[in-house]
């Protein structure tokens, strides 16, 4: 038979190579897109969190820097109406009296004291009668301010707000005017510039940057000084006419602040982009002041301004994309640890698959070696079994010879009597014939609860004739409730194979006895074959059950038989013994000699003896030879 060379296996592993390769190389691509898919999740997970927690705190830097303007402008909402109690404003208005140097310097004390930029006082046709500085070269004293805002909601009666850029000193202010009343009839206008600088210092050190910005649009009010008077949307021509008419910015350039909208998310919060300033203010703020920025607004009361709060998002858009990253890294490394773990799963797999097979080709190998032992048995038996069925042949033919001739004669009795004794030597042949042809198939090799006495019988049946030539006395002490799982032809495979070994150590030897026993104790049953020879020596027993280490060749006397002396018969046997859960052991007798001991699990018999097969029971004993 033509062996197969290993190296016509190459292809085939690199087949299998490639096979992996491709399939790493189809997955590289998933994993890739799981990873992004998880880093995208992440990104927004993340950026959801930290804008909603910009926004509550947004929501709070709103109304402290609301509450702050609030009480700056409340602390002069009353001046203009306080005026109107004043007698000398009332004369002075109306026309009563010419002159308003008494009222001047009072309210240019009044000025000093209160801290504000400006009060005057405007008759019924919107001229000023008297300021509070009167004795400065921009006095406003004399100057028509009837087309100012202020004048106009004033003079119908209203209060006046408004913010906007002196016409005289170019100096920004917020305007509160109150109408000046006697007997119903509104007689002048009162009139109190407030500076909101310090405010607006104060939020220049804020963690925010903030902005206030008109009914019109305008940023009249911010933490950054390059925004004020620019312009939150697109300014039309006829506002920017309007505005030159009613100087309300004292002709100010009002460009746009570059504010451009990325994304509403809620119904007063979007995100904004700002343009990076080119005057280098970015630098010096404590805020920044360019980039992208979570923008909130918030109606002032009692005005039509708007405040806005920026908060920076750079860090929050920052944290998310780490935490994108390692989103992404996390996942990618998970699913490197799973492609290695499927990858793995499959090397098992096919280590498993090889195994079971090698396992496979073990198993029937074992079988083939032990099949083969048994025909070797057998072949050793030969002589003494054709010994055997010669004494019954011979007789055979003599009996037959006999019944012809008493036939002819007419002794019927003498006939039968032959017949009787023919069929009995027949019988006797048969069982021989059916122990040796069921010691010889093939097992299953299924376990099953079996009475050992039946195989030991069946073994020392079977070397029948080497016990009766070498004259060794044999004790068998097995109880016939002793039972154990396992094969019955298989451990009497391994019984014959110990007790032709012990007959071995034991030949040339006057005296030899052997001695079978079988004892059940703590769930396992133990079969001891010992016998009054040599035993083992030290060098021996570490390597007994070692496959081809046999002993025949180097000792005749007391070496142990292997399998055709090939030392394979005790490594078969070891391998039968463990394929039931058992163990098969060496060593010296107490008294000297060998023991072999076989351990196998314990088993019940069955109670109903009808379900213990044919092969199970004992071997019939020979009649005598006639």
């Amino acid at each position: 038979m033509m062996r197969r060379s290993p190296f016509l296996s190459l292809p085939a592993f690199f087949m299998q190579i490639t096979r992996r390769v491709r399939t790493i190389g189809l997955l590289l691509p998933v994993l890739a897109g799981l990873a992004l898919l998880a880093g995208l999740a992440g990104f927004r997970i993340s950026e959801g969190m930290g804008l909603a927690a910009l926004q509550e705190t947004g929501r709070h830097r709103l109304d402290l820097y609301a509450e702050s303007l609030e009480r700056e402008i409340d602390k002069y909402a009353y001046f203009p109406a306080t005026l109107g109690l004043e007698r000398d404003v009332l004369d002075l208005v109306t026309g009563r009296a010419p002159l308003a140097w008494g009222l001047n310097r009072y309210l240019e004390r009044l000025n000093e004291r209160a801290g504000t930029l400006s009060i005057y006082v405007l008759n019924r046709q919107g001229r000023v009668v008297a300021a509070s500085n009167w004795n400065r070269p921009d006095s406003f004293i004399g100057e028509d301010l009837s087309y100012r805002p202020y004048f106009i909601e004033a003079a119908a009666g209203r209060q006046g707000r408004l913010f906007g850029v002196g016409t005289t000193r170019g100096e920004a202010g917020y305007y509160l005017s109150s109408p000046l009343a006697e007997d119903g009839a509104i007689v002048g206008v009162a009139v109190v510039k407030v500076s909101l600088e310090q405010l607006e210092q104060s939020w220049s050190t804020v963690e925010a940057p903030v902005l206030v910005s008109d009914e019109n649009g305008v940023v009249i009010l911010a933490s950054v000084p390059s925004w004020k008077f620019t312009t939150l949307r697109a300014m039309d021509e006829p506002t920017r006419r309007q505005f030159d008419r009613t100087l309300q910015y004292n002709a100010r350039p009002l460009p746009p602040l570059g504010l451009t909208p990325l994304d509403r998310i809620a119904p007063d919060a979007e995100l904004v982009q700002l343009a990076r300033p080119a005057d280098g203010e970015a630098e010096t703020a404590v805020f920044p002041v360019s980039g992208s920025f979570l923008a909130q607004t918030a109606p002032l009361h009692g005005t039509g301004w708007t405040m806005t709060v920026l908060s920076p998002v750079s860090q929050i858009t920052g944290m998310a994309w780490t935490r994108a990253a390692l989103a992404a890294v996390g996942s990618a490394f998970l699913g490197i640890l799973l492609l290695m773990w499927v990858q793995r799963r499959g090397h098992l797999r096919d280590l498993e698959r090889k195994v079971e097979e090698r396992t496979r080709n073990l198993r029937a190998a074992q079988d083939e070696l032990v099949h083969a032992g048994k025909l070797a048995v057998i072949g050793q038996l030969s002589a003494g079994l054709a010994h055997e069925l010669n004494q019954p042949l011979a007789a055979l033919r003599t009996l037959s010879g006999n019944t012809v001739k008493f036939l002819q004669r007419g002794n019927l009795d003498a006939a039968k009597s032959n017949l009787e004794r023919i069929a009995q030597l027949v019988d006797a042949m048969g069982a021989l014939t059916s122990q040796l042809k069921s010691f010889a198939r093939k097992s299953s090799g299924a376990p099953r609860p079996v009475a050992v006495r039946r195989p030991i019988d069946n073994a020392l049946f079977l070397l029948e004739q080497r016990l009766r030539r070498s004259d060794i006395a044999v004790t068998v002490d097995v109880p016939e409730d002793v039972a154990a799982l396992c094969d019955p032809n298989r451990l009497e495979q391994v019984l014959v194979n110990l007790v032709a070994n012990g007959l071995d150590a034991l030949a040339g030897r006057t005296g030899g006895k052997m001695t079978l026993t079988a004892r059940t104790e703590d769930g396992r049953t133990r079969i001891q074959v010992a016998d009054n020879g040599h035993g083992l020596s030290e060098d021996v027993l570490p390597r007994l059950f070692e496959p081809f280490f046999t002993t025949k060749e180097a000792a005749k006397d007391g070496a142990r038989e292997g399998s055709g002396g090939l030392g394979l018969g005790l490594a078969i046997s070891a391998g039968i013994v463990r394929d039931f859960d058992g163990a098969l052991t060496g060593a010296n007798g107490a008294d000297g000699g060998a023991v072999f001991t076989i351990d196998l699990p314990a088993a019940d018999l069955p109670a109903d003896p009808t379900t213990i097969l044919a092969e199970d029971l004992a071997c019939p004993t020979l009649p005598p030879p006639p």
